[in-house]
């Protein structure tokens, strides 16, 4: 810690949380990071949850933000023993017919998987990413640099030019169908972009699913779909080693249950206990909801009742299996992939997703699975391998209801890997329930910390030309309910912890009373 510097406390330790506290710390902060678990990481863990010597990432498990993140790209994260591994086939998306459809960093070899399937439709993907691609950095900057996406939106324009710009803000609007229909003449192409898309929450008919999965197929090919090498819980490895190194402080078992606010300002938190953490700034890695409980007292009803309006996504049903073999998929491609799309055609995976969206669990799911022992042979027993699998759901459901969504799941992965169910050593269940009581930000389930439907994608959590700055002057939001949103990037972080540096510097606030005297905050 730096003697006499300004100090700041991170509430929540998962990678937003740790990228505002590496942020922070670089400017010459004092900085306590705070998590409520007994271990770091947020979303981002792994453990043995079926079998020793099985390593499964408990929630997320495939990362293309990570490995293009500006933010992450900038610290020396391989020193501290982070290292990427990429599949052979970054996705696949297994058919009925025993053929897949993949997603490959060679464009090449897509373009050759759509074409073998419908003669035009990689041809029609080449020309549509072309232009993408060849000006990806602005992109990225676009996706990927805070609110307002200001400077890199002024490179995309120069870069695409005016009809070019217009296309990619048309696509921006667009839902995935209107594109796929544009683009693909077969459904198993479409399919092929439906599953893209939903790695968010956004049906394949509802706006802005179409830059979803598009934009998730070009880091494909810029930067693929990798995993940490050993499990997820190695990228907080790598930034908890990092932001220790510049003198950064973690405490575990930490629930902050008040922010202490003196005027508008804060002036400090309470932790669960009873210890008082002085701060001249306050960032959280937490839901709206999350900052309404520890802040809520000091906050203008309107901006409490914004948080209420923030609107959650699905619940999540995961399976995590231990096997005696590799999936063994019927298409020879997805046997090759990191991650598997399995659902079907166009219209049977559009189907499904309505039914959640209707409020029923639908017979055939779509799942997005994968198995890092594909390519990462670390993360079992020697011969053995992992898999995993989740799907939305219509709401928390009922024990017996998840234990027959599992049944349906396990169904369909049997329907495109025939004998899947044979290799099945140990199999581990996480209802919406469950992941909420593992994680309290992943509201229900909710395993992007807020939906992505159009308006909540562009405003998140509240419109602003700041949504990381909140009414109190010295309290931010830096997660995954903030712009960006979610996938495991650190920009919410990153873009809060700015915002607060910045306003520092021009004296937004004035050092706290506390700091001047010495002495740790009251209670207001």
């Amino acid at each position: 810690m730096v003697r006499g510097a300004r100090r700041a406390v991170v509430v929540g330790g998962g990678q937003n949380g740790l990228s505002a506290g590496i942020t922070l710390a670089e400017r010459g902060w004092s900085v306590t990071v705070c998590e409520a678990a007994d271990v770091l990481g947020g979303a981002v863990k792994t453990a043995e949850l079926t079998l020793p010597g099985f390593r499964h990432d408990v929630f997320s498990a495939v990362y293309p933000g990570a490995v293009a993140s500006p933010v992450f790209a900038r610290w020396p994260l391989a020193r501290h023993g982070l290292r990427w591994v990429h599949p052979p086939v970054a996705m696949a998306h297994p058919l009925d017919d025993g053929t897949a459809r993949i997603l490959s960093q060679s464009v090449p070899e897509t373009v050759d998987s759509l074409e073998r399937g419908s003669p035009g439709d990689g041809r029609r993907w080449a020309e549509f990413v072309r232009p993408y691609l060849r000006h990806f950095g602005a992109v990225r900057h676009v996706m990927l640099g805070g609110f307002p996406p200001i400077r890199g939106g002024v490179k995309l324009v120069a870069g695409l030019k005016y009809e070019g710009t217009l296309d990619f803000v048309r696509t921006l609007l667009m839902p995935a169908a209107g594109l796929a229909g544009e683009l693909f003449d077969s459904d198993a192409s479409a399919a092929w972009l439906y599953g893209s898309a939903l790695h968010g929450d956004v049906g394949p008919n509802g706006s802005g699913s179409a830059i979803a999965g598009a934009y998730l197929n070009w880091m494909g090919h810029m930067e693929g779909w990798p995993s940490p090498e050993g499990g997820a819980d190695r990228l907080i490895t790598a930034l908890a080693g990092h932001f220790d190194s510049l003198g950064g402080r973690v405490l575990t078992d930490a629930r902050v249950d008040r922010v202490l606010v003196e005027g508008k300002r804060a002036v400090g938190v309470q932790v669960e206990g009873g210890e008082l953490l002085p701060a001249d700034a306050v960032v959280c890695d937490l839901t709206p909801g999350g900052v309404a409980r520890i802040a809520g007292h000091a906050l203008p009803p309107a901006t409490l009742r914004r948080y209420e309006l923030f609107r959650p996504g699905p619940g999540t049903v995961k399976v995590d299996w231990a096997l005696d073999g590799e999936v063994p998929w019927a298409a020879p491609e997805a046997r090759a992939a990191g991650t598997v799309h399995v659902g079907g055609g166009a219209k049977e995976i559009a189907r499904a997703v309505a039914e959640v969206e209707l409020g029923e669990w639908p017979e055939r799911p779509f799942l997005l699975t994968g198995s890092q022992t594909v390519a990462d042979s670390t993360r079992a027993p020697e011969g053995k391998h992992t898999a995993w699998a989740y799907t939305h759901t219509p709401g928390l459901g009922t024990p017996g209801e998840v234990e027959a969504h599992v049944e349906r799941m396990e169904a369909q992965m049997e329907r495109f890997a025939p004998g899947f169910g044979a290799r099945v050593l140990g199999r581990h269940v996480q209802s919406p329930a469950d992941i909420e009581r593992h994680n309290p930000n992943l509201k229900a389930g909710d395993v992007g910390a807020g939906s992505y439907s159009l308006d909540q994608v562009v405003f998140r959590p509240v419109p602003k030309l700041s949504p990381y700055r909140t009414p109190i002057a010295n309290l931010y939001i830096g997660s995954a309910s903030a712009f960006p949103g979610g996938a495991v990037h650190g920009v919410p972080g990153n873009a809060a912890a700015r915002a607060c540096h910045a306003d520092a510097r021009v004296r937004r606030y004035s050092p706290s009373a506390s700091r001047r005297a010495g002495t740790a905050p009251t209670r207001p």
